[in-house]
């Protein structure tokens, strides 16, 4: 794995960052008119969960993660990607630090913090 500080360049930290209410997760988000895609950078934190909301699609970056959809759990590692369809039950465990792209559905998903 490459420097874990120099997994996102500057052109993604220059974005605004994303309000997010976990402790140990950043993200960076680019807005769309309709959807929001996050650059994530999730810490070791354990469990997020099971919750739902609109479609998502997600890849992998770097790391690894347990992702439950629908009640199906798999591990995901860098270059998997996965799609959760709008309303689907979902739930995640980082056991290590992770890195993931995830484009959602929701424009409004995340709020970029102030």
């Amino acid at each position: 794995m490459e420097n874990a500080e120099n997994i996102y360049p500057k052109i993604i930290k220059n974005l605004p960052e994303a309000d997010i209410e976990f402790k140990g997760v950043r993200g960076w988000l680019l807005q769309g008119k309709d959807q929001q895609l996050v650059f994530f950078d999730i810490e070791p934190i354990g469990e997020i969960a099971e919750h739902s909301h609109g479609a998502q699609w997600g890849m992998v970056v770097e790391g690894e993660m347990d992702l439950t959809i629908g009640g199906t759990t798999k591990t995901y590692k860098r270059g998997d990607s996965y799609f959760i369809p709008d309303g689907t039950p979902h739930s995640a465990v980082f056991k290590k630090r992770t890195w993931a792209l995830d484009l959602f559905a929701d424009r409004d998903r995340y709020k970029a913090k102030k």
